[in-house]
């Protein structure tokens, strides 16, 4: 679609059981007994400004289909098409056929064992689109607000306002027959401060809804303000071991960094701090617990399947501090001996990935901090010295070496000395993740919900913090 037209609604939604009729059909004319196809389409919108005008507007249909079909001796073939229609499907279904005369016959998946199981109930409300220009008139309030909270916020250079929706598809030869439907709306407002004689300062806010009428935008403006305010007054630290405290977002994103721990696909591919005989060993301190649950009412976006049709579900990955279940797709889950999870992905190869992380206490199991104040007065730090506050990580894709354990990596966040919390300058923080998983002091305040899961801050003691030379 072309930038800066939107539709007046969007699309109607697929007729699967029309879309399964034309695979039987082509399948029966290539000779095809055993097939499956995973679909998603979706309408996007989206725009972003600069200062008041309009910097971006959008708009996107995107539809990426996946086919894999069965010979005779067994193997697989899979080809990829983002087409459809009926000459596309039938293009699709010929390359498969074709391409599974070169199948791996070391590496054949199988349908899902659960791929008609029931599937679990969502609470997911489809909302109505707004105008691309409905969304650009909120986003240039919202931009203004911001810029008005403080002299020292010049500019909102990172800002965004998106509309989706979306379906999801899962269709194969033994009769399952997957469909879930799913509107989602964000905003993020990333502030950038400027004082004379003061190198700039920057943090944000995100904000995740059902629709774009359902955000919560004075939220966002305000903690985005907040958040970069607190980083005006910084200093140096010393480069030392300090106990750290992880806001929720930090935490989540070291946990996703290292979820290979959990990844049964990492575990048969040798890319895995864990072995199969990890399961039933200690993995963390014995307070700790942390469950996949995609099913969350917080999780918006939620999949009622993976892409092999498994039902989605709340897994229990560490339980009391001991690692107790891996990831799965059927494959891996076959390798085991256990049941599918919900957690694949449908390509050339299966993959295995987490859907939402729950972090928090083993329930009965002492193991939090009481009565601590923020560093910029409304959540953990304030009275106590020499702790480190880590609001937010940066480069993850750079500083992590999941195989292996380490990480190093710049982080945003306050020291609290004499009594004070002043933002840090610059640093990195450091350190081997089954080091960080048994050092863990407690956890503090109500769990928070945020975009990539439920997590409260997390007290961790020991770590290495390098400030800047």
């Amino acid at each position: 679609m072309a930038s800066g037209t939107t539709p007046s609604d969007f699309p109607a939604p697929l007729d699967v059981a029309s879309l399964r009729q034309r695979l039987e059909s082509l399948a029966k004319d290539e000779g095809v007994g055993r097939w499956d196809l995973g679909a998603g389409c979706s309408t996007d919108t989206s725009v972003q400004v600069d200062r008041g005008e309009a910097k971006q507007m959008k708009g996107a249909q995107r539809s990426a289909i996946t086919l894999r079909v069965w010979n005779g001796a067994g193997l697989v073939g899979i080809t990829s098409t983002s087409d459809l229609s009926d000459a596309g499907l039938a293009r699709a279904m010929a390359g498969a056929r074709a391409a599974s005369d070169f199948g791996n016959p070391d590496d054949v998946p199988a349908f899902s064992p659960l791929a008609t199981a029931p599937l679990p109930p969502l609470d997911q409300p489809l909302q109505e689109p707004l105008s691309i220009l409905s969304l650009l008139d909120t986003l240039k309030e919202a931009e203004a607000e911001l810029l008005q909270r403080h002299p020292a916020i010049a500019t909102v250079p990172y800002n965004g306002l998106s509309q989706r929706s979306s379906e999801r598809i899962y269709i194969n030869s033994d009769g399952a027959c997957r469909h879930q439907e799913l509107t989602t709306a964000s905003l993020y407002l990333y502030a950038r401060a400027e004082e004379a004689g003061r190198k700039p300062r920057s943090s944000g806010a995100m904000r995740v809804g059902y629709g774009a009428k359902d955000l919560d935008v004075a939220g966002c403006v305000a903690e985005a303000a907040e958040r970069t305010i607190a980083h005006l007054n910084y200093a140096p630290i010393d480069t030392g071991r300090y106990t750290c405290v992880f806001s929720p977002e930090a935490f989540l994103d070291l946990i996703g960094a290292f979820s290979s721990l959990f990844n049964a696909r990492a575990v048969l591919d040798g890319v895995s701090l864990s072995k199969r005989e990890s399961l039933g060993q200690p993995l963390a301190v014995p307070f700790l617990s942390i469950r996949d649950n995609g099913l969350h009412p917080g999780n918006v976006g939620a999949a009622r399947f993976d892409g092999e049709g498994t039902p989605s579900q709340c897994l229990p990955l560490v339980s009391e501090g001991v690692l107790v279940n891996f990831l799965h797709s059927e494959a891996t889950a076959r390798s085991f001996g256990v049941a599918p999870t919900g957690h694949a992905g449908l390509g050339a190869k299966v993959s295995v990935g987490p859907d939402w992380f729950e972090i928090g206490p083993s329930a009965g199991i002492p193991g939090g901090t009481e009565g601590l104040d923020h560093p910029s007065g409304t959540g953990p730090g304030v009275g106590r010295e020499g702790l480190v506050v880590i609001d937010s990580l940066s480069a993850l894709h750079a500083g992590v070496k999941a195989s292996q354990g380490s990480f190093s990596l710049p982080f945003d966040g306050w020291w609290i000395h004499g009594g004070e919390s002043r933002s840090i300058e610059a640093a990195t923080v450091a350190g081997d993740i089954r080091t960080v998983l048994n050092s863990l002091v407690g956890f503090e305040g109500l769990a928070k919900v945020t975009p990539g899961g439920l997590c409260p801050w997390v007290w961790v003691e020991g770590l290495s913090v390098t400030g800047e030379a």
